[in-house]
């Protein structure tokens, strides 16, 4: 009896071990509800995406998903996406949704902008429901020097053809802030800004913005303008106090020069007077001389002298002592006798 019993179960133990083993394998729960929603998997296919380490759920679901909306999508598409890095319920939804909305969206275009980074249903939704982008204030100055304040609301509606390669929000904010720069830029007054404020949006809406970029511009609205600083008047005070301060440069320049040339010429003038002391000291010798050798006479001396005094009062007259000269002159007819 016991042996009996015993033979019984080791069987059933083993049969369960097999269907546990089968059952880890076979996600036999996913294969009827794809059965039962109408979706033809077969069975081995699961077990391959089991042994390519591919969770089948993220496979099915979506794909009972699409199928139930009546997108012709297949399971390899899915799992090849799925292996690329992709997000398979991102593109299904969207598929789904462009469908709804009659847009021109394939899967394989769905899958490249999911593989390119891009939310793909987000861009379907954007599509169907344009998206207002508000830039921050923009600075612009108008010819008479007056800076203008503008906030500009650009309404966006996603290209799908172009959302692989495309520009994004970035590029759309910074064209638009250059297209007002320009128009402000290139009007005679702020105040003609203040009138028609829609002017920018007219002038910056023709230019073409969204060439190269993932949106297509619907319209450009001028949210705010503000008046701000007097950039001329800034400019002009600034100018001026530039051009002080290089004339003071200048005039310390000049200064410096005028007082470096003085100490030039007072230091020739030292060099000179040493020159004349030097070629005066060189006199006495040279008339010593000239009397050891007979070239000149006591007389001639005398009167060397007395021409030397007579130059000396001319030129000192207001100094001189005139009796001093007369006495000298009387004391020089006195030795002639």
């Amino acid at each position: 009896m016991f042996f009996e019993i015993f033979g019984f179960i080791i069987p059933l133990i083993v049969l369960l071990v097999i269907v546990g083993i089968f059952l880890s394998f076979v996600p036999l729960g996913l294969w009827i509800s794809a059965i039962s929603a109408g979706v033809r998997v077969n069975i081995f296919s699961l077990v391959g995406m089991r042994l390519r380490r591919v969770r089948a759920d993220k496979i099915i679901r979506p794909l009972i998903k699409a199928q139930k909306a009546g997108m012709d999508v297949n399971a390899n598409q899915l799992e090849s996406h799925l292996l690329s890095g992709g997000r398979v319920d991102n593109v299904v939804d969207a598929l789904i949704a462009a469908h709804r909305a009659n847009l021109d969206l394939s899967f394989e275009r769905a899958a490249a902008i999911d593989l390119a980074g891009r939310n793909v249903f987000e861009a379907v939704k954007m599509s169907v429901t344009p998206k207002i982008i508000e830039t921050p204030w923009i600075s612009a100055v108008a010819i008479d020097g007056i800076e203008v304040k503008v906030i500009a609301k650009v309404t966006v509606r996603a290209n799908l053809s172009r959302l692989v390669g495309g520009a994004g929000e970035e590029t759309i904010i910074a064209r638009v802030g250059e297209g007002i720069v320009t128009t402000v830029g290139s009007s005679q007054s702020h105040k003609s800004v203040l009138e028609n404020p829609d002017l920018i949006s007219r002038t910056v809406l023709s230019k073409g913005l969204d060439n190269g970029t993932a949106f297509e511009i619907l319209s450009i609205d001028i949210a705010d303008v503000d008046i701000g600083r007097n950039i001329g008047a800034h400019l002009q005070i600034q100018q001026a106090e530039a051009d002080k301060q290089i004339a003071q440069a200048k005039a310390e320049e000049r200064r410096a020069t005028a007082i470096a040339k003085e100490q030039e010429m007072r230091a020739e003038v030292e060099h000179m007077k040493a020159k004349v002391v030097e070629a005066e000291a060189e006199v006495p010798r040279a008339m010593a001389e000239a009397l050891r050798s007979g070239n000149l006479g006591v007389m001639d001396y005398y009167r060397m002298q007395n021409v030397q005094a007579d130059t000396a009062m001319k030129n000192n007259v207001g100094n001189t002592d005139l009796s001093k000269v007369f006495h000298k002159e009387q004391c020089i007819e006195t030795k002639d006798n």
